[in-house]
């Protein structure tokens, strides 16, 4: 049976047409509809209930080292108050998840793991502890939402001390006080805009919820609440890769695009020899404009001319952008900007053109 976060009655009374998700019973979207909470976070705000998500925490002297041994990345230069995103790999390179970092101290972190791989994650990790550190799972204590689009900063101001917000893309703030809730706030987010993410003990997420929802209509703001559904048209037009989809257990970190945070001349890491021994990628994440008529989702063929040279991974009409796009992974011959390819729809062939990623940026 599906789980509730802190805010379900919150989007029950909103109306929200709750759908399982991770193990979850979760918002797709509210009657505003998918399209309406992608724009308004694209030009206003939107607020995510995202206490599906889970958190485990890694204290002692021997926390840094643990990290470093777990993700591909290199947190080894990381400051207190900063946030490091990273691929997690198995021996054999691929991913077992993708996830943020944050140091709280040099001996103490907090590690922020997709819903959906929590349990499996925090066996992976368990196992592979060694030395003077301490694992605690404290996902069911937080509660955690998503505060984005370019009238957060102003939200958020309205309601804790500005000059307080983390001012860094990827820092976070501890102990900040919202409307008397103790919070960690942290500049990151899935969606592509400016935006923050805010924890804080679950038996505090209702107060928070309305504090936020209620500071936005002071403000005439445009925030709505926002579901899974524009959740993934936001991530997929920002080209942010999703586990399931564009990452795997067999599909390396260097295959997908994430390579600037694979650090090989780091100290060994867990996947690290594999990834070496696989040398230069033979397949690559692209992005395809689809010109044809016609929307293509996950796992469809792609074709140059008669030749199969991959699959899709994620596709969708895009709100904002106001056309369909897809994210594919395909043999790296085939893979410069402009190559015209078809994809196979439900057993129709359509056309669609490469196109570098991402899809979408905000001007900063």
């Amino acid at each position: 049976m599906e789980m509730k976060t802190p805010l379900y009655e919150c989007h029950v009374r909103a109306k929200g047409k709750l759908v399982p998700f991770a193990g979850y019973l979760l918002p797709v979207q509210y009657e505003t509809g998918v399209i309406e909470e992608h724009m308004a976070v694209r030009t206003a705000a939107g607020l995510f209930d995202v206490s599906h998500m889970g958190e485990v925490t890694l204290t002692g002297n021997d926390a840094l080292f643990n990290v470093q041994r777990l993700v591909t990345n290199d947190c080894s230069q990381m400051v207190d108050g900063q946030v490091k995103y990273s691929p997690m790999c198995n021996e054999e390179g691929g991913i077992v998840d993708d996830l943020l970092i944050y140091r709280k101290s040099r001996d103490s972190y907090l590690l922020v793991i997709n819903a959906a791989n929590r349990h499996k994650d925090v066996a992976w990790i368990k196992e592979h502890l060694t030395g003077e550190v301490d694992f605690e799972d404290i996902s069911d204590q937080v509660a955690q939402l998503a505060l984005q689009g370019p009238m957060a900063k102003s939200i958020l101001g309205k309601i804790t001390e500005e000059a307080q917000l983390p001012v860094k893309y990827y820092s976070f703030a501890e102990h900040l006080m919202i409307a008397g809730i103790d919070c960690l706030v942290s500049r990151t987010g899935y969606t592509g805009e400016d935006g923050y993410e805010l924890y804080c003990h679950s038996q505090d997420a209702v107060k928070l919820w309305k504090v936020v929802m209620e500071a936005g209509e002071q403000l005439e703001a445009g925030l709505i609440p926002c579901g899974l559904g524009a959740r993934d048209t936001l991530r997929l037009e920002a080209a942010m890769p999703l586990y399931g989809h564009e990452m795997d257990d067999t599909i390396s970190p260097l295959e997908t695009g994430l390579g600037f945070a694979v650090k090989l001349n780091k100290e060994d890491f867990i996947g690290k020899a594999a990834i070496i021994a696989k040398g230069k990628p033979t397949k690559v994440r692209v992005g395809l404009d689809i010109t044809g008529r016609g929307i293509a989702r996950e796992n469809c063929p792609v074709y140059y001319k008669e030749e199969l040279i991959g699959r899709t991974t994620s596709g969708t009409h895009c709100p904002y952008l106001g056309r369909p796009v897809a994210m594919a992974l395909l043999d790296c011959k085939y893979s410069e900007a402009s190559t015209q390819v078809e994809v196979e729809v439900r057993g129709r062939r359509i056309s669609a053109q490469i196109v570098d990623l991402p899809f979408y940026k905000r001007s900063r």
